[in-house]
């Protein structure tokens, strides 16, 4: 049996961010506080399907499981083939997909999953260019069910920088609702979230 440790998360997360800075992007996974925020969307009655993107490490994955209930159906989409290994030998318990975000309806149609019911996003968005921003959240808003929500976020000391005032930006052209939380100092670096609901093309 595999046994998740921190400490064990870390050096794993340090590794792949070492290995490909362009694909992990953050300085360090989420805090338990950040964590239990994005996780705060997900449903919590039902059978609901909650899918994952970016999920690193699996600290979100872990405060999903904590609030899902037994029936739910919670689904990893992963590009880095080391947290890929990590998250199927520390979290047997998530559905891992391994690949792109920008083929998220054809990774979720393979899994026969065609409607989320929430999705989690813990992607570098900032280190996107646009056109990129744009495939992904329109790959989201394709499979998200009607008033599901989709989050992701953004450390505070960015907020103002270009390339994140760009993703806000594509964020509110993509969805008719988008709440920005208040910011969650107990995590390295503070964040803050995006809660998005009711895309315009739906």
């Amino acid at each position: 049996m595999s046994v998740v440790s921190p400490v064990r998360d870390l050096v794993t997360f340090m590794t792949s961010a070492l290995r490909a800075p362009a694909v992990i992007g953050a300085v360090a996974p989420s805090g338990r506080a950040l964590s239990d925020l994005l996780a705060s969307v997900a449903p919590a009655e039902g059978a609901p399907v909650v899918v994952e993107l970016g999920p690193g490490t699996g600290v979100v994955s872990a405060a999903l499981r904590r609030r899902l209930p037994p029936g739910a159906r919670h689904l990893a989409v992963e590009l880095d083939p080391g947290m890929v290994t990590h998250l199927r030998r520390t979290r047997p318990w998530l559905e891992v997909l391994q690949g792109d975000a920008a083929d998220l309806q054809k990774l979720l149609a393979d899994a026969g999953v065609d409607r989320a019911d929430a999705i989690i996003s813990g992607l570098p968005w900032t280190l996107f260019p646009e056109s990129a921003q744009r495939g992904i959240i329109e790959q989201v808003t394709k499979v998200l069910a009607p008033g599901a929500p989709f989050t992701t976020f953004a450390y505070s000391h960015v907020r103002s920088f270009p390339t994140q005032r760009r993703f806000r930006g594509v964020l509110e052209e993509a969805f008719a609702e988008v709440v920005v939380t208040p910011t969650v100092w107990r995590n390295l670096p503070p964040a803050m979230a995006y809660q998005c609901r009711h895309p315009e093309d739906a």
